[in-house]
């Protein structure tokens, strides 16, 4: 039951990641230091998906969900709702290039705004 918990916590902590990689940015106007965590993040979750690679939350996840004696996602909230956001089944290497791209675009995006915004307001 623990190790159900726990992973479900690393799901949600995946979850908010992948949150905080595409709209972090949004922080940035509200909080500059946030860039500092942002940028990281943006760069880490582009490069997973450009490279192909297994995020290291899902290993941790599928640790404790068999060492709670799982073999999947049978029930509860998480499972059902959150795990095929983030794990989606028919997920390929050109999706995953796709999904990077589209972070970066975004958090581009923003930090073009944050940036105009504050060359505006210097003037």
């Amino acid at each position: 039951m623990h190790y159900r918990i726990l992973a479900d916590m690393v799901v949600l902590i995946h979850l908010c990641f992948i949150a905080f990689s595409v709209l972090g940015g949004f922080l940035v106007l509200k909080w500059k230091w946030c860039v500092w965590l942002h940028v990281p993040a943006v760069l880490w979750a582009a490069l997973i998906e450009f490279r192909g690679w297994l995020c290291p939350l899902t290993p941790i996840e599928n640790w404790l969900r068999q060492a709670g004696g799982a073999a999947g996602y049978k029930a509860g909230f998480v499972e059902h709702y959150i795990v095929p956001i983030i794990y989606p089944s028919s997920l390929t290497q050109k999706m995953q290039i796709t999904l990077g791209l589209l972070v970066l675009t975004i958090n581009l995006c923003i930090y073009g705004w944050v940036w105009y915004r504050r060359t505006r307001s210097d003037r």
